[in-house]
């Protein structure tokens, strides 16, 4: 039985990946910062709870161990991430982007670190990263694209390099099939519930990039819809 780790899972699209990985018969960790919230999540759709900060090295490694001791892992999706403050680019400081370089990108560093010797183990070694078309510069420069409409600068940037780690591990790790799942506009918490697809069709391209039994391309970017442009 294929187990599979989701961070950030308590809520929105890693809530959502959840529920339908576990609907399709896989083992699920659910990892959340806030354990009150993540043992509900965990408790109301059958997963495990595992408590996890991506931006603390001692929470990754307690989480390796407790997943190592159960029986090892297969899938690691990298869906926990912040948009940061909601300000005009002029106003935004070093600390602003520290705090979501933090998540966003370090985060997913600290979790391929810790996760990757796990993984190799595995028949069935698979990462997604969950990035976004607004870390896409073609879609950003396109104005036929609703990304082009938004100025976000560190939330864009960050997702940008989420985009390029995901293609560089895919070069440096050829064991494990690392690929990149831009959900979509979708209206969830995260956008305060702005967007047209559902979260149902917001986790259509994370869900097919962790079902495929370690098989398929690595190295790429992909939405509902296909391949998408970097």
């Amino acid at each position: 039985m294929t187990t599979t780790l989701i961070t950030g899972a308590n809520k929105g699209l890693g809530y959502e990946t959840a529920r339908r990985l576990i609907e399709a018969g896989y083992t699920v960790w659910m990892g959340a910062r806030d354990e009150t919230r993540g043992r509900a999540a965990a408790g109301a759709l059958g997963g495990r709870f595992v408590q996890l900060d991506v931006t603390s090295d001692d929470s990754v490694a307690a989480a390796v161990a407790t997943i190592e001791a159960a029986g090892g892992l297969d899938v690691l999706i990298n869906n926990a991430g912040v948009s940061g403050p909601f300000a005009a680019a002029e106003d935004l400081t070093a600390d602003d982007a520290a705090f979501v370089f933090g998540t966003n990108v370090l985060g997913i560093v600290r979790m391929t670190r810790a996760f990757r010797p796990m993984l190799l183990r595995s028949s069935e070694a698979t990462i997604v990263n969950v990035t976004s078309g607004m870390g896409s510069f073609s879609f950003v420069l396109d104005p036929e694209h609703i990304e082009s409409q938004i100025i976000a600068p560190l939330y864009q940037a960050s997702k940008s390099a989420v985009t390029m780690l995901t293609v560089q591990y895919a070069k440096a790790f050829p064991e494990i099939r690392i690929n990149a799942a831009d959900p979509g506009y979708t209206a969830t918490e995260f956008n305060n519930n702005r967007g047209p697809q559902t979260v149902t069709e917001g986790t259509d391209a994370i869900v097919e990039l962790a079902t495929r039994r370690g098989t398929g391309p690595t190295g790429t970017f992909i939405n509902r819809h296909g391949v998408a442009p970097f």
